[in-house]
């Protein structure tokens, strides 16, 4: 491949773990590009290239880096295989597959599955890599293992208190360090226990869920308990937003807008059926944005991205959405022809609202645009004195619609 770029994986086994396709690429390399423990890796006998260790911070150099050594052999060390999590994605997304010839070593999630006998196909890994801690907390189930990559030494021990903070005490932690290479060490506790405050820098975690008894259960699919938010009232209440979901029907990469926060539950739980999904959740309180902030976090979601301010004016600037859901300010002059005009063709909007005056508009837009309109009613068991009776939520109008490619 003329002009390629070799990226080769290595692990903590150095020189001796490569196979012979991978030291070819490193010994005609001219530069030899890598983190400064991956260039302490390789003998200087066999390879003499000229060796560059990656600047901080790595991503924005990359282009500049490339671009001053184009027309020599250029070889790019990587941790474990380049394409899970690693410079593969950044390298590929700069200057295009087709210029890369990646060398793949096993990964440190295929050594941790090894070592503790897991079987890789049933085990979600999570990076905490450049990530917030908090983005773990989606992946937490009782039963389910998990690898964790850890950015530092101190990430074990941080986790641990996540753990213990949530309601996960009781989980297993097991630290595996240097895999594959001699210094290879297992540290295993509990999160209630956890004794180490930092360990080696390069290690993988493996977590065996357990939840605290009294911790409140959060399962996968949308219609969360409304206890798990903080809220001020301002919550679309669960059985109604499982429908809601439903109708928003999320699929993995999609953006949602969601306007009128409020607590932030809709697009929490969009982004909590794909680690994929996206949301901007617009609000115009700032209290209210700031809680909805706090619930994502709480809810393993940091990822959601919050706007404060009214719509339609906030929305200027947003990225296309796939999908849009209205939960309050329908009444709001424009907002509704906005979020029309911002849709593409094939995306989805849902509206919710227990008004007359938002339902008159809602069965106004029915009736120019089609899609579905539908009355969520809902009603809960409660004490009637020495008996039981049922007592009546106001009732949701909910309008629903696809947009048509004619309606561009």
């Amino acid at each position: 491949m003329n002009g390629a770029i070799a990226v080769v994986g290595i692990g903590a086994d150095g020189w001796d773990g490569l196979p012979e396709s991978s030291r070819r690429a490193l010994r005609t390399a001219d530069v030899l590009i890598g983190a400064p423990r991956q260039l302490d890796l390789l003998p200087g006998d066999h390879c003499p290239g000229e060796r560059i260790p990656w600047p901080s911070p790595l991503r924005p150099a990359v282009p500049g880096l490339l671009a001053a050594h184009r027309g020599r052999a250029i070889a790019v060390l990587a941790s474990g295989d380049p394409s899970f999590y690693g410079i593969g994605r950044t390298l590929a997304e700069t200057v295009g597959a087709d210029r890369l010839r990646i060398h793949p070593h096993p990964s440190s999630v295929s050594y941790a599955c090894a070592r503790l006998g897991w079987p890789l196909e049933a085990v979600e890994t999570v990076s905490l890599v450049a990530r917030p801690l908090a983005a773990l907390s989606a992946a937490l189930h009782p039963g389910r293992r998990l690898l964790v990559l850890g950015e530092g030494p101190e990430t074990p021990a941080r986790v641990a208190a996540l753990l213990r903070d949530t309601g996960w005490s009781g989980t297993r932690v097991r630290v595996l360090e240097q895999l594959g290479g001699p210094a290879e060490r297992l540290l295993d506790a509990t999160a209630a226990d956890w004794p180490y405050e930092r360990t080696d820098a390069l290690h993988v975690l493996a977590l065996d869920c357990v939840r605290d008894p009294d911790t409140l259960r959060l399962g996968a699919a949308p219609g969360l308990p409304d206890e798990a938010y903080e809220h001020d009232g301002q919550l679309t209440k669960r059985y109604v937003r499982a429908a809601t979901l439903a109708a928003l029907a999320p699929a993995p990469g999609e953006l949602l807008w969601d306007i009128g926060g409020g607590s932030g539950s809709i697009g929490i739980e969009w982004m909590r059926t794909h680690r994929s999904c996206r949301a901007v959740a617009v609000e115009k309180s700032a209290e209210r944005a700031a809680r909805i902030e706090r619930n994502a976090d709480t809810l393993g979601v940091p990822g959601l991205r919050v706007v404060t301010g009214p719509a339609p004016t906030a929305l200027a600037g947003l990225e296309t959405p796939d999908a849009i859901f209205i939960g309050g300010g329908l009444t709001a002059p424009g907002l509704l022809d906005a979020c029309w005009d911002a849709l593409p063709a094939g995306g989805r909007l849902v509206a919710n609202t227990v008004t007359l005056e938002s339902e008159a508009l809602l069965a106004d837009r029915y009736r120019r645009h089609g899609g579905e309109l539908i009355r969520l009613a809902v009603a809960a068991a409660v004490p009637v004195g020495g008996f039981t009776g049922w007592r009546q939520a106001m009732p949701v109008t909910q309008w629903s619609v696809t947009k048509g490619s004619e309606e561009g």
